[in-house]
């Protein structure tokens, strides 16, 4: 892998992670056009990139929520934890990311390796594209979007968490599996994008900590192209996360459901056919 190729597939990893259209497809598609072997290393690396994106757009909240958990630590032994929680939204939304972790992290250690394995299937892969899109679709035609964090429980969380988790089928995106689920619960709709986007944090962290001894392994003989995927995925995840809060306060997820469609129809006629 050069540089150039490791810019572009940087590029698409870093937009796709966070736009609802399936990085794990796109990378397929993006390193089987260039002619590149996937790389359980660069992929760390390209997943550590969105992390860092993520967690420089959102700091402000990131900054309160750590805060806010602390501070919630401080109030069971008072006896005052569920009054916090109801009276600081930010306690709550510390609490819920981390009870929402819990099954993508459970469904990834029992199911991981056979969902990794649809990853060389274009016809699977074109399948949960046009599933991406039919969970958008329906979001949007159902939303009521009138659910603040207050409106939260535990129950939303975990209904989220599990569709996170089924993220892990390739053609099935995060964020739109996500926020699809958030929306179809009937949350506001940049609370839905903003708390899929929280909510990929300690998945993504705890995802590069397990793969991490990958990374050094490689980097002495690839240098030059990783740090430059690294940078190009940074920048194109945050300008995604950017993108996609203007889209969805002011515009539909239509227009995501149309594209799975499509890359999904053409996708399964090319596996089909070839």
């Amino acid at each position: 892998m050069d540089v150039i190729q490791a810019i572009i597939i940087g590029i698409v990893q870093g937009l796709t992670e966070f736009l609802p259209i399936s990085s794990s497809a796109h990378l397929v598609f993006i390193t089987n056009i260039l002619g590149v072997q996937e790389s359980l290393a660069f992929d760390t690396m390209l997943h550590l990139a969105s992390l860092v994106a993520v967690v420089s757009y959102f700091r402000k909240d990131l900054l309160h929520m750590v805060r806010s958990f602390l501070s919630s630590l401080k109030d069971l032994p008072r006896g005052e934890f569920k009054k916090g929680i109801q009276e600081d939204p930010f306690k709550r939304l510390a609490w819920l990311i981390l009870f929402g972790t819990i099954p993508a992290g459970l469904m990834g250690l029992l199911f991981k390796d056979f969902f990794e394995s649809l990853f060389t299937n274009l016809l699977a892969v074109g399948f949960f594209l046009i599933v991406t899109g039919l969970l958008l679709w329906g979001s949007e035609r159902v939303s009521t979007g009138d659910r603040s964090v207050k409106d939260m429980g535990l129950k939303t969380s975990l209904i989220i968490g599990i569709a996170q988790g089924c993220a892990i089928a390739p053609g099935i995106s995060r964020s739109g599996a996500t926020i699809s689920a958030g929306l179809f619960l009937g949350l506001e709709r940049e609370l839905a994008a903003r708390y899929s986007f929280l909510l990929s944090i300690p998945i993504i962290i705890a995802a590069g900590l397990i793969q991490v001894q990958e990374i050094g392994s490689v980097l002495d003989n690839n240098a030059a192209a990783f740090i430059a995927g690294f940078i190009a995925s940074a920048v194109a995840a945050y300008l995604a996360i950017k993108l996609l809060l203007k889209i969805i306060k002011e515009r539909s997820l239509m227009m995501f459901a149309y594209y799975c469609w499509i890359v999904g129809l053409l996708t399964i006629i090319f596996s089909i056919l070839y």
